[in-house]
């Protein structure tokens, strides 16, 4: 099947339930059998079993089933939040003493679980690196090391890593693989198909798409997933609950359609941002001055709507600049219907470092775009008119 097919049939055995044509939601917090030896039999495949809804739950499953085909991998998992996925995946991967590579432009949560966290708590140490050049990680390689957590593109900056030389290096020192894929979404990149160990994804943004949801997923391997499974999701409990699972494949039906829109939108956008003085960058793969067009050409099968600008602006002008947008709203996500703005050095001066903020290179003047499913020409008009924030 093809993705759009996929989406639409995949994991959904109508005569179930009564040839009806969306799922129904089993918002039921346990299963009931008509024998002990049928309750015997279930405990002895958990893994597959419908015994309690914090393990599995039928509306839940078919969003797995659909997300783990759409990024090529055997089994998904799917989380209460982006950041209880991420989490889970690296715990499942790391022991005390170990020691994690991560691209130093990772998303600020995911930057301070493992520096912080996993550093304070556990003595597990970390080396953060830019990630352009395959020496990046060569270098940073120990013999603790047991994870290399990818973004790409990556949070603010959308720096790529070149994932295939990454993961013959990390198979070659028996490390680990992972990576936050939320940017491309399945449609456009599939990591897993470069060698990438795990994906993960925060489901809140485009795959969703409509805002209502905070969910997280993570995709790999089915041994992976079942150890997963069987312990970072069974103890901690970060179960997603059956409603927002069947919001999330209300949302999945149109992923293709709005990716579109959001890639359509986000390139005018784009262009029209190159003529202008005050943006002194463009930090997307959609622009014509991305510096890393061969990786995106090697990876990307489009691109979403998501982008950076740098202004010549210091941080209270970038206030005044947020300030007088009116399609844009200022909100720290992305990936919904709706067009969002905002600098992230807002929320960064508050997780990290001073020393954590210089290596990530966030720019007082960076502000984050996420490209909504509005008109392009509104959106280029609220551009325009919040950039004459001295008239």
């Amino acid at each position: 099947m093809n993705k759009e097919t996929l989406i639409a049939h995949l994991g959904e055995n109508r005569s179930d339930y009564k040839g009806a044509v969306v799922p129904p939601i089993y918002q039921n917090s346990l299963f009931t059998f008509e024998t002990a030896e049928a309750i015997d039999e279930a405990f002895s495949n958990f893994q597959e079993s419908y015994i309690y809804t914090r393990g599995n739950n039928p509306t839940v499953k078919i969003v797995e089933e659909k997300l783990a085909a759409l990024e090529n991998g055997e089994k998904a998992k799917l989380f209460t939040s982006g950041m209880a996925a991420i989490t889970a995946g690296i715990m499942n991967t790391v022991n005390s003493g170990d020691h994690i590579i991560c691209v130093q432009s990772v998303y600020g949560p995911t930057n301070n679980f493992i520096t912080k966290y996993l550093g304070e708590k556990y003595n597990i140490k970390s080396t953060f690196v830019e990630g352009k050049q395959i020496e990046d990680f060569e270098k940073a390689i120990k013999k603790e090391t047991k994870l290399i957590y990818l973004e790409s593109p990556s949070s603010g900056v959308f720096y790529m890593q070149d994932l295939r030389e990454i993961a013959k290096i990390a198979k070659k020192h028996n490390i680990v693989t992972m990576i936050d894929n939320t940017w491309a979404t399945p449609l456009f990149q599939n990591p897993i198909d470069y060698g990438i160990d795990i994906v993960a994804h925060s489901v809140s943004k485009y795959i969703s798409g409509h805002s209502d949801v905070v969910a997280g997923v993570l995709i790999s391997s089915k041994e992976r997933i079942e150890s997963v499974f069987s312990n970072e999701h069974n103890f901690i409990g970060g179960k997603i609950s059956p409603f927002e699972a069947w919001l999330i494949l209300r949302g999945l039906r149109t992923l293709p359609v709005r990716m579109k829109q959001h890639q359509a939108s986000a390139k005018k956008i784009v262009e029209y941002l190159e003529t202008k003085e005050q943006v002194v960058e463009i930090c997307s793969p959609i622009s014509s001055s991305y510096n890393q067009s061969g990786l995106a050409k090697k990876y990307l099968k489009g691109f979403s709507g998501l982008l950076s600008i740098t202004l010549n602006m210091n941080a209270k002008e970038v206030k005044l600049f947020l300030n007088k947008l009116k399609f844009f709203k200022i909100g720290v996500s992305w990936g919904g219907y709706e067009s969002l703005a905002y600098a992230p050095i807002i929320s960064l001066e508050k997780e990290l470092s001073k020393e954590q903020l210089e290596k990530a290179k966030i720019h007082p003047g960076l502000v984050r775009l996420s490209i909504g499913l509005e008109n392009s020409e509104d959106l280029i008009a609220d551009l325009e008119q919040a950039f004459k924030i001295n008239k």
